[in-house]
This record gives C-alpha cells, structure tokens and sequence, in this order.
C-alpha cells in the first residue's frame, strides 16, 4: 500500500477536479465510501475533526481515497488539523488495509462547495444559496430556515422543505466569513 501523507489541500474557490466523483457511485462504491469514512472517522475523533465526506476516485490510474474535514468547534481548517488527520487515518489505513492495491490518501477541508449533511451544517449557512439532489428535487436556492431535521428552501418564491438525510446538499455560494 502507498500512502502518501495527506495533500493539504486548504479552502478553495477554483474548481478543483476532485470536488465530484467521476462517475456516479454504484451500490458498491458506496458501501465501499461508507466503510473508508467510518475508518477515517474513527481516526480523528479524538483530534476534534468530522469526516465530511470520503470519495474514492481513480484520477489517471492510481486510486485516490479523498477525505473531507471539519471542525467540530466550527473554526476554520488549519494546515496543522490536515496534517494530524492525514497522520491518524494513515496509521489506521495501514493497520485495516481496507483497499487491496496501492492508493493515495488525501485530505482537505470542506472548500467552497462544501457538503452539508447534518441540520447543523445547514444552520451554519442559513441565508447562503445550496444545490440539492434527490427526493424527486434538483435546484440551487438559500436555504431559508432550519426546524430540527426539517430544512426549508426558497425556491423561484415557494417555500420547499425536504428532511435532512433524504437529499444531497453542497454549498452553491462562498460565505463572506467563516461560519
């Protein structure tokens, strides 16, 4: 296995080649991202950190496993968090050798199209624009108001509310400040 340390990547505003899968996830893939995330999660509870996101992509042959933090005190990512991430998880790829062939392992921070998962992440940028996929919706809108596990859009002037976890959400829209 060939675990390069972490890439570091900090927030970003260019459009980064990793921020979507090249292809959409079969089943598998999935169940395979959900076990890489639950790994790397548990590397970095201790460290404050959440796992936003783990992606396993394949950029020009080599297998890369891309994991997305956060803050759990909701400060901004700093170069030190990625670097005790990358540290932690690596030590627990190695020890699980959950993927069979060589692989890179990167981190990031959430960047400016940031996934937003948990009603908190959603509460974190009330008034910001989010692009949502699923439960028969596709828009880019501000997300209105949060209310529990209820999440209301603004959508061309109609209130749409969708539960969080029945949908995919990414940040549209860079904040101003750090939030």
């Amino acid at each position: 296995m060939n675990n390069n340390a972490a890439d570091n990547t900090s927030d970003h505003l260019a459009d980064n080649p990793y921020d979507q899968p090249l292809a959409p996830a079969s089943a598998g893939q999935k169940e395979a991202n959900h076990k890489l995330q639950a790994i790397a999660q548990a590397a970095v509870d201790h460290l404050g950190l959440e796992v936003l996101e783990v992606q396993m992509q394949n950029m020009g042959g080599q297998p890369i496993v891309l994991v997305r933090i956060d803050r759990l005190d909701e400060q901004p990512v700093t170069m030190s968090d990625l670097t005790k991430a990358s540290r932690a998880a690596e030590a627990e790829f190695d020890r699980l050798d959950p993927i069979a062939s060589e692989y890179r392992l990167e981190f990031e921070s959430p960047g400016a199209k940031r996934p937003l998962i948990t009603a908190r992440h959603f509460e974190r940028m009330l008034g910001l624009k989010a692009r949502v996929r699923g439960e028969g919706q596709a828009f880019t809108a501000p997300i209105k108001s949060v209310d529990g596990d209820q999440v209301t859009f603004e959508v061309s002037g109609e209130d749409v509310t969708l539960k969080v976890g029945t949908f995919q959400g990414n940040l549209a829209e860079f904040p101003d400040r750090h939030r």
